[in-house]
């Protein structure tokens, strides 16, 4: 070894075994889970429970459990604040990520002033981005009335993400396993699940790039449903109640460095007006402005659409309890039965054969390939991370034998909130062309930014006057994050799982299947239009890639992954082949 790098050696070993004496925190044992759960859903005696019941015997609907599908930011962010303002008895929030922003202050806001007028509220976070800024919503957890745990939690500190991963460098097969579900339930009468976790660029109101993404608001029984898989989370032996993981005064340390930390990056902002805020940066005024400005949906005057539907989820046994590389998991598929009043009609009828194919699988995507073995003549897919396994592949290639027409729509390189994982899509690309399957990839730069569901978010049945828009401010990069599946023009799926392999056989997810010509018809005609106005259409033509430009764009078809620099597609050429799908 020449002498000039013996220095560099021993000071990285030394490092090194710092860092490895340092790994050694560990969770907390004989932790205290006081079980709860969600109350027994009333048909009448809250507002929310009233109003459920007024919208349906004011429709005369055939159902009892009714839906709107939330595309628009505006419509996602003012369902959560009729939510919250509407409820009386619970509020129950299941996320992946709930970010320290502008938008969510002002839910959480509306949470504590809950809390003070006695609803009961229980907020369940996978602990994966519970770092720096982001940690300060852990103080949820210290108000009283409120409860707060954290899902398969990293020891070790919270300063940074790269500490806690490498702390549990031991325990790395359970660690990169997450509780991706999300779910805002409010009463067990009304309730929203979908792609959206809670943050900025959920909601239309980030600087650096917003989300593309879809939610649905469901109304009656069918929230009894998504609160029993909540519950079934809450009370598991891997969540763990925040006060067993931070103390009030470390808490207090961690907001005193996040203010200290926002006063450096405001006198940099100061110093340097052109430097564009990063991701840990506070919010500024006009973020938390567009906040508050925002209206709580008028859940008077939004139509839903009454259909009979089920849920699938993963059990939270998917992910291992017990630390360690042996730690076991125990996977498997939670499927709701349709429970309706018009229970021998002929759509609910097919739901109950579609649910139990779906309970054929073991997890929420296998659930969903057994349905796609079923499909008869049409799937339009909305998957931004698309990294089909084998599975995948097998059933896409059954589905094309017979017939069906499949369509996808995903990121593009630039749309890409994570680039690494357009590998896993990118190196099947040329096989899924060649098997027939139409490929769409969102473009980045959107001149009006909005949804792939169109400019209000509407369900297509007629929005009211509470849908809300779909535009929204901050810059232009728009990045695909809805999950949708419609089959057949008469199956709608929207949820939390992307079609790859760490949804499938990683994350936990959840997802609802709607039997509703109406929803499904809604929602492929706003797919089409975002597919033929605002993404890339992929085809092979002579053996070659070409992205055909959206219609009416004013774009130049491309050879090359549009809208991305050289050095970005050399360096996930050379890197990509490393990183096997399943860890994408």
């Amino acid at each position: 070894m020449p002498s000039s790098f013996q220095p560099f050696f021993r000071r990285s070993a030394a490092l090194l075994a710092l860092l490895i004496l340092g790994a050694c925190a560990q969770l907390p044992q004989n932790v205290e889970r006081p079980v709860s759960t969600a109350i027994k859903a009333p048909a009448t005696g809250t507002a929310l429970a009233d109003l459920v019941q007024q919208r349906r015997q004011a429709e005369k609907a055939r159902y009892d459990s009714g839906f709107l599908l939330l595309g628009g930011p505006q419509a996602a962010y003012g369902s959560r604040l009729a939510l919250v303002e509407g409820a009386q008895k619970t509020l129950d929030l299941q996320y992946y990520a709930i970010h320290a922003d502008a938008s969510t202050g002002r839910l959480v806001r509306g949470l504590r002033a809950a809390a003070e007028r006695g609803v009961r509220v229980r907020v369940l976070l996978d602990d994966f981005h519970t770092t720096g800024r982001d940690a300060l919503v852990l103080g949820l957890a210290f108000i009283p009335n409120i409860e707060m745990r954290l899902f398969n939690p990293l020891a070790g500190s919270r300063d940074s993400t790269f500490s806690r991963l490498f702390n549990s460098i031991d325990d790395a097969s359970r660690i990169q396993q997450r509780m991706h579900n999300k779910l805002f339930l409010a009463d067990n009468v009304l309730g929203v699940t979908g792609g959206r976790n809670l943050g900025d660029a959920y909601f239309g109101n980030a600087t650096n790039g917003n989300f593309v993404d879809v939610d649905v608001l469901a109304a009656g029984p069918i929230v009894q449903d998504l609160s029993r898989s909540f519950d079934s989370y809450w009370n598991n032996e891997r969540a763990y109640p925040v006060q067993s993981l931070v103390t009030r005064d470390e808490l207090q340390a961690m907001r005193e460095r996040a203010k200290k930390a926002d006063q450096e990056l405001v006198e940099q902002a100061t110093r340097d007006p052109d430097d564009k805020p990063g991701a840990d940066a506070p919010p500024t005024a006009e973020q938390r402005a567009r906040a508050w400005d925002e209206k709580p949906l008028d859940l008077r005057t939004a139509t839903f659409v009454w259909a009979p539907a089920v849920m699938l989820a993963d059990k939270p046994g998917k992910i291992a309890a017990d630390s360690g590389p042996g730690a076991a998991k125990a996977p498997g598929l939670v499927v709701s039965r349709p429970d309706d009043k018009a229970s021998a009609s002929r759509g609910v009828a097919s739901l109950e054969a579609a649910s139990d194919l779906a309970a054929g699988g073991d997890t929420v995507v296998e659930g969903l390939l057994q349905l796609i073995g079923q499909a008869r003549s049409d799937l339009l897919i909305i998957s931004p991370y698309f990294v089909p396994g084998k599975d995948m592949l097998q059933a896409f290639s059954s589905a094309r034998a017979r017939g069906v027409r499949i369509r996808v729509l995903t990121n593009s390189l630039a749309s890409n909130d994570a680039p690494v994982a357009h590998v896993g899509y990118a190196r099947h690309r040329e096989a899924l062309l060649k098997m027939g399957i139409e490929l769409y990839e969102l473009r980045s730069e959107q001149t009006s930014f909005g949804s792939v569901f169109g400019s209000t978010g509407s369900s297509g049945g007629g929005s009211g006057a509470g849908s809300g828009a779909g535009s929204v401010t901050g810059e232009s990069r728009a990045m695909l994050h809805s999950k949708v599946l419609v089959m057949d023009g008469r199956l709608l799926v929207v949820g939390s799982m992307n079609l790859d392999l760490r949804s499938q056989l990683q994350n936990t997810e959840i997802a609802l299947l709607i039997r509703s010509n109406e929803l499904s018809r809604a929602a492929s005609a706003q797919i089409e239009r975002g597919m033929a106005e605002r993404s890339w259409h992929v085809e092979l033509v002579d053996g070659a890639l070409v992205w055909r430009a959206p219609k009416d764009s004013d774009l130049k078809d491309a050879t090359a992954e549009p809208d991305t620099s050289l050095s970005l597609r050399l360096m996930l050429r050379l890197f990509g082949p490393l990183a096997p799908d399943a860890l994408l």
